[in-house]
Order: C-alpha cells, then structure tokens, then sequence
C-alpha cells in the first residue's frame, strides 16, 4: 500500500464565474429523525463532504470500500458520529430519488438533505424563473427536477425541440429516439403544454450531462441568438446556466468521460461564431467555493439540536463552527481546488479510484492528504478526531 502523503496547505482564490456570480443558496429543512434520536455528549467539531463517482461509486458499483467506510461513521446505536453528505456535480434526478439509490447500493440509510447536486442550487433561482417558461436539459428527467423545485412552467429540451418541425435536420437519422420525443411526434400528442410559439423562453437551464449534443447545441443556439423565440430575427440572449462545469469525470469505463464542462465549451465556441455577441453564462457546482460555504450550513442542519443550548438549528451556518470539514474528492481541480479556494476549516482529501490515479500528490492543487480509497480516508479522519 502506498504510504499516506500529508501537506498542510492554506490557499486563497477567488473564482470567476462568466459575467456574473453564481448565487448563495439555502438547502430546505428537513426532519433530521436519524440525529436526534439519541442525545450525544457533545457536538461532533468536524464534518464530511464525500464526491459520489470515482469516490464512493463507480457507475452503479460501490468502491473502495465504501459502504464499510459509511458504517463506520455511525455508532452501535445508530447514531451519527459526525455529520456527512454527498456533495456532487452530477445530478439528473431529485435529491430524494438518488438518496432512495445511495441507501441501496450503500446500505445505509441516506437522507435527501444529505445529497447535494450540481443542480441543487437552482432552487435559489426560483423566485425570478417560476411562473416563466424555462428549458430543462441533459441526461435523466431534468424536467422533472426543475418541477419539483417549483417551477412552473418547464419543459425538457427534447419536448420543446419536437413542437419544431425541421429545427434538427438530422433527426430522421438517429436510429435512436427518447420515448418522450418518439411520443410526441404523433400529431394527436404534439398539442404544446404551453404556447411556445408566442411565449418567449425566459432561461436555459443545463441541469445535467446533455445526451444529444449535436440537436441541443442547435437548439440552444436556435433559443439564445433569437431572444427566446427560435427562428426569429437576432435578440438578447436569454440568461444560461450550467449545473457544473467539469471537463472530465470518473465513470464506470476505465478511463475519464467528457463532462458539463466540454459541453459548454462546445457550446460556447460555436455560439461564439454564428453570433455577434459572445456567450453569458452562469456555472454551478464545485469548485464554486459559495457551493462549499453551503455544504457548510447544510451541516449545520444535519447537527443534532439538542446538544448545547448555545447552539441553534437555524440553519445558519454561524451558529456552529465547525473546527473541521473533510471533503473527500477523487478530481484535483474540483474536489481539491474548491476546498482550497473554500479556505478554514476545510481539509481536503484525494483518493485514487477516480479521476485521480498518480502515484504522488497532484501537483497543480495538491491535496492535504492523498490515500487510496475512500475507507482509509475516513479511518485516518477518525483516528485524527479521536473518534472511537
């Protein structure tokens, strides 16, 4: 085994995001029955951020030890030694059904609040986009999850581009069809939701990896150039925004797959030839360090409140200061980079199952500490915490 690294680094960076800032959301409320169902001494002085693909899964398939290392964290009662979540730039479906997948194929139970999503943060969005018609794009049901965040009036990529005839010329082609696009393309179901044709789209959202990125690049070309309303004259682009921004990630095929991130850039370089205006866009999850200033509230909220009256659980990410978070990452230039740009009290933690697979640290952003697999980083966290 090769012998554990540790560098103890302090760096500062700030993240610039396209045009603008990303903004500062809050994670909803939740009834945190698993801890508070035993009273403990006191409150745990660290927490735990785990990536999901690379780190805990591959694919559908657990590794390194995971399901072990997520038991460990809790004690023979069942009670949480600290608290952990999933803090990933996938995404695809809501919070609630991948919570329902971890417990499976972790056996452990996962609380929807303990997942956070690159898309998570659109909930904060939804005050300005919720009574306007929106777009909803990538693997998944991205629709559905803007749905149930509240939005009222989505549609998927795939539904809005059938109500076009001709706008993929290539269509007749693709040997393989969405069922949501082979259904409406039967003229008895291809009545609109909504007016389409008269309702301009207000925003685009990518919420996860796109599927069909030859149609959705055109499509998306087709709504942004024209102001909303494909096929008409030039006009100001609708604002865009991207659930995360990785190039590549670890998935069940051995080497790394081409992510969010080369999507936009796709998108982006195209865009950026047949129109006169290059394009604005707004890019979500990690290495975002607002998405590490939440996880750090979300936290907060999953403390067990009864535990020292000079705490409350406001979801306030002031109202406990945690001496230290772990984020246990397998992709140096988002896992490690944005605990480094996040600054106190984050500690990262590289392991060797995903992205990253070199022998020594990585050398652009260095991790506080590199292992193996995700188990030994969480043994290593408990013996540093003195947690038995």
């Amino acid at each position: 085994m090769t012998p554990m690294r540790m560098t103890y680094r302090t760096v500062f960076k700030v993240y610039q995001s396209k045009n603008r800032a990303p903004y500062l959301f809050q994670s909803r409320s939740y009834s945190q029955s698993q801890f508070q169902s035993r009273p403990e001494p006191e409150r745990p002085s660290f927490g735990i951020a785990f990536d999901i693909d690379g780190v805990i899964l591959r694919g559908r398939v657990p590794v390194g030890g995971s399901p072990r290392a997520l038991r460990k964290l809790y004690g023979t009662s069942g009670t949480l030694k600290a608290p952990f979540l999933f803090l990933t730039n996938g995404g695809g479906i809501p919070e609630s059904r991948r919570a329902a997948e971890l417990t499976e194929l972790l056996g452990v139970n996962i609380l929807p609040s303990q997942v956070v999503q690159g898309h998570t943060p659109f909930k904060s969005l939804l005050r300005r986009y919720e009574n306007e018609l929106i777009i909803a794009l990538g693997k998944g049901e991205p629709a559905l999850v803007m749905s149930d965040y509240g939005f009222k009036k989505v549609l998927s990529l795939d539904e809005y581009a059938s109500y076009f005839k001709n706008i993929d010329p290539v269509s007749q082609y693709k040997l393989w069809r969405t069922k949501q696009a082979l259904d409406c393309s039967h003229p008895k179901e291809s009545v609109p939701r909504y007016d389409v044709y008269s309702d301009r789209v207000s925003a685009a959202f990518v919420v996860s990896d796109p599927v069909d990125w030859g149609r959705d690049i055109q499509v998306l070309c087709d709504i942004l150039r024209s102001g909303g309303f494909p096929g008409q004259e030039n006009g100001h682009q609708p604002p865009l925004y991207f659930a995360a921004d990785d190039l590549e990630y670890q998935a069940a095929f051995p080497s790394e797959r081409l992510g969010m991130g080369a999507f936009r850039i796709a998108l982006e370089s195209i865009f950026n030839r047949i129109h006169h205006d290059p394009l604005e866009y707004v890019s979500f999850g990690k290495p975002n360090p607002f998405v590490f200033k939440n996880t750090e509230a979300i936290l907060t909220q999953l403390q067990p409140s009864h535990c020292h009256n000079d705490t409350t659980n406001t979801g306030n990410s002031q109202s406990h200061a945690f001496k230290t978070l772990y984020m246990i990452g397998d992709n140096p230039s988002v896992d490690v980079k944005g605990a480094q740009q996040a600054g106190h009290p984050w500690f990262s933690i590289l392991t060797r199952t995903g992205v990253f697979k070199g022998k020594d640290n990585h050398a652009e952003f260095p991790a506080d500490l590199v292992v193996d697999t995700v188990e030994e980083a969480v043994d290593y966290i408990l013996k540093r915490e003195g947690t038995p």
